[in-house]
């Protein structure tokens, strides 16, 4: 833990102090689930740079719109139009980019140092190549209510998320390991003229029936034969490339329900953001239209003070919310049938997986037999060349 920290100080002196900042860090170790420790810790800073003199500076400055003249452009109402400029770099994605990289190089410095295997990487999955649905935040609230066994519906959907996962990932490395075995086979069983899988399948099956010792066995394998064949008629399955088609076509499927779900899962985390705004908002409005009708300088800076956090998250949900307004209201009712009808279709495209998990085992029976005729006709070829050898000598 105190390396830990010197490692939290020295991020903190580099990336943040050495720019001017104020930070104020509180370190956490709690214990997850399955008892695994999971230190972190967390940060406070201001955006507001501070003076020489040790005031507060200002946090953006005023930059006015000019006409080709240079002279200001004033607005309806008589006012100067002028953009909000910030005064540092601070509060910008690409500075909170560069943080992030700047944590993750540092702890991989470290993890080398001390000659572990293990790094991490600031950047998404999405962004990583990693072929994985995102959860969502749960919260502390959420959190204590599932470690009481209360299930909640930030917890339901991660669940739902978390199997898809599982499910998708399953999915596609079956289906690699079928497109490389594909491969592989088309190459060994190549020849002038490509015979069909019911050929193939056919001559296996015969040469199983001329070697079996009971009629049971005999019956097995027509049974056998009957079921894949069945399966090439109805899914105009002739030849190897039809097959790997067949494979690569359920690959594409799974891709595309994926980049759906994963739609429909960003869709859902924003429409549960804007309802939390909406709480902020309705909680703080009568809140903030009490504080504009006193006019007491000093009870209305207490009542403030009293209420700063009510108002300030508030105040916070207005400035988000405000480019949903439309004749002074919300579409609320709307986002939460949104959100409800995300959710269905959501479980509806997770039920999606299943009938694709039953159609990759049927090709996985098949690659399981053509697997077996690839052995016999190695086996076969070998022997004929051994016997051309003695011949020769």
């Amino acid at each position: 833990m105190e390396e830990n920290i010197n490692l939290a100080r020295q991020f903190l002196l580099e990336n943040f102090v050495s720019r001017g900042m104020i930070v104020d860090f509180a370190v956490h170790s709690p214990d997850k689930e399955n008892g695994i420790s999971n230190p972190h810790f967390h940060v406070m800073c201001p955006i507001r740079p501070m003076n020489p003199d040790g005031s507060w500076g200002n946090k953006q400055r005023r930059e006015y719109v000019l006409d080709e003249n240079g002279q200001r452009i004033r607005d309806e109402a008589g006012d100067y139009v002028f953009n909000a400029v910030p005064t540092t770099d601070w509060g910008s994605p690409e500075t909170l980019e560069a943080w992030r990289q700047a944590w993750a190089d540092l702890c991989n410095a470290k993890f080398a140092e001390k000659e572990l295997d293990c790094r991490i990487d600031h950047r998404s999955y999405e962004r990583q190549g990693v072929e994985q649905l995102p959860t969502i935040h749960e919260g502390p609230t959420v959190r204590a209510m599932e470690a009481k066994g209360i299930r909640t519906d930030k917890g339901d959907f991660n669940r739902w998320i978390k199997a898809t996962n599982d499910r998708i990932r399953n999915l596609r490395k079956k289906i690699s390991a079928l497109l490389d075995w594909l491969k592989e086979a088309h190459e060994e069983l190549k020849k002038p003229q490509t015979p069909n899988l019911a050929q193939i399948l056919g001559e296996y099956y015969s040469e199983r029936n001329a070697g079996a010792w009971s009629q049971r066995a005999k019956v097995q394998n027509l049974k056998e034969f009957n079921e894949v064949c069945n399966y090439l008629l109805q899914h105009n399955l002739t030849s190897l490339e039809d097959l790997q088609e067949s494979v690569s076509a359920l690959d594409q499927h799974i891709a595309t329900l994926k980049e759906n779900l994963r739609g429909k899962s960003n869709r859902m985390k924003e429409l549960d953001e804007l309802l939390r705004m909406v709480q902020f908002y309705a909680a703080g409005k009568p809140v903030a239209e009490k504080l504009a009708t006193i006019k007491w300088k000093g009870k209305r800076e207490q009542f403030a003070e009293e209420n700063e956090n009510t108002l300030r998250l508030y105040h916070m949900a207005e400035r988000k919310l405000k480019p949903y307004f439309k004749d002074g209201k919300l579409p609320i009712t709307s986002w939460r049938k949104e959100r409800v009808r995300l959710e269905q279709e959501y479980k509806d495209g997770q039920a999606e997986l299943s009938p694709i998990y039953a159609e990759v085992k049927k090709l996985w029976k098949i690659k399981y037999k053509m697997d077996q005729i690839v052995h016999e006709q190695e086996r076969q070829n070998a022997v004929t060349q051994q016997k051309k050898q003695e011949i020769d000598h």
